[in-house]
């Protein structure tokens, strides 16, 4: 059986690599459709969860943002990176289903990977400027949800506890997340 040249097979790979997530460049990961860590049943799990919730942070605009603000309420985290097509392409479905659920539940952008300018211009350039976004710039809140490349999504319940899912989500996926993970009357093992 003959193989394609290395050449060839190396450019495929990195072309399919680009097509499923926007990897981060220091960590070679990528998004990889939707994999899911719990941040929460366990004791161990509890334990990770409340110190996921143990920062303090600025906004774009340099509000002072706290973790322990968050608890008591649900919370969508959104992690993206400035130069990341995926987290760009889904932006408008991110700040639609912030709008849809908002008297609910409060979406956070998370951006990191990037300079705050252009940080800045990405909310500008993608509509998402009416939901509060995070700069962490050091990575200590991706590192803390679990998250090593964007896009990802943390489902914070009000407990504190929380769902990382990495790669990108449709409108309909965010949807049911935030139903069945932070709105469901039974907690998300109903």
């Amino acid at each position: 059986m003959r193989f394609p040249p290395r050449p060839i097979l190396a450019t495929a790979s990195a072309a399919l690599l680009a097509l499923t997530a926007c990897g981060s460049p220091d960590s070679g990961g990528d998004a990889g459709g939707g994999a899911a860590s719990e941040g929460a049943d366990s004791a161990a799990g509890g334990q990770r969860a409340a110190s996921a919730l143990d920062f303090q942070a600025q906004t774009l605009d340099g509000q002072e943002v706290t973790g322990s603000s968050l608890q008591g309420e649900p919370v969508v985290l959104w992690f993206w990176a400035p130069w990341c097509t995926v987290c760009r392409a889904e932006a408008g479905g991110v700040a639609e289903a912030a709008e849809r659920h908002g008297d609910r539940v409060e979406f956070l952008g998370v951006a990191g990977r990037g300079e705050v300018e252009a940080m800045r211009a990405f909310v500008d350039e993608t509509g998402t400027g009416q939901m509060r976004h995070l700069v962490d710039d050091d990575g200590s809140l991706w590192s803390g949800f679990g998250v090593a490349s964007q896009p990802a999504f943390a489902f914070v319940r009000a407990d504190g506890t929380h769902l990382t899912v990495s790669g990108t989500l449709t409108e309909d996926d965010l949807d049911e997340y935030v139903e069945a993970e932070l709105l469901s009357a039974d907690g998300p093992d109903s």
